[in-house]
Order: C-alpha cells, then sequence, then structure tokens
C-alpha cells in the first residue's frame, strides 16, 4: 500500500459522502430560504418556524432517496473490502 493508494482512496470516500449529502443539503437550504422569505414577507419573527418545515422536509428527503444511498453506500463498502488484499501488500 503506498501513498498514492491512500489518496485515491481518501478521494473516493469524500466524493462519495459529498454525492450523497448533497440532495439533502439543498432540500433543507431550500426549504429555509422559502421559509425565510415568508417571514420576511409576512413580519412573522418567529426563530422556531424555521426548524419543523426543514427536519420534515429533510427526513422525507432521506426516506424517498434511501435505496440510491444505501446502494452507493454499500458499493463503495463492497470495493474497499474487495481491496483489502492490495492494501495489505
Amino acid at each position: 500500500m503506498n501513498q498514492d493508494f491512500v489518496v485515491q482512496v481518501m478521494n473516493q470516500g469524500i466524493t462519495t459522502v459529498l454525492i450523497l449529502s448533497m440532495p439533502v443539503i439543498g432540500v433543507g437550504l431550500l426549504v429555509g430560504f422559502v421559509i425565510s422569505l415568508f417571514q420576511a414577507v409576512t413580519q412573522i419573527q418567529e426563530q422556531t418556524l424555521t426548524f419543523v418545515p426543514k427536519v420534515v422536509a429533510v427526513l422525507l428527503l432521506i426516506a424517498l432517496t434511501f435505496p440510491w444511498i444505501m446502494s452507493i453506500m454499500v458499493d463503495f463498502t463492497t470495493t474497499l473490502w474487495a481491496n483489502i488484499p492490495a492494501m495489505v501488500k
């Protein structure tokens, strides 16, 4: 196992985490923006108003995309396990 292999595995791991987290972060950002816009228009300045819609939207998206997320995570883990013999050498 050399330095290039470690960098490649770390790069794949970071890329996988970013790909899996982007939809959830994007939906949270979009819902937060819409709620903030609603608060600015109606002049409702309640701090806790943003939390419930964000949590519901994020959990709903995670539930909808869970099979896709798990398939990517299983593929990444399977690739890591298959490369263990190359890591030992």
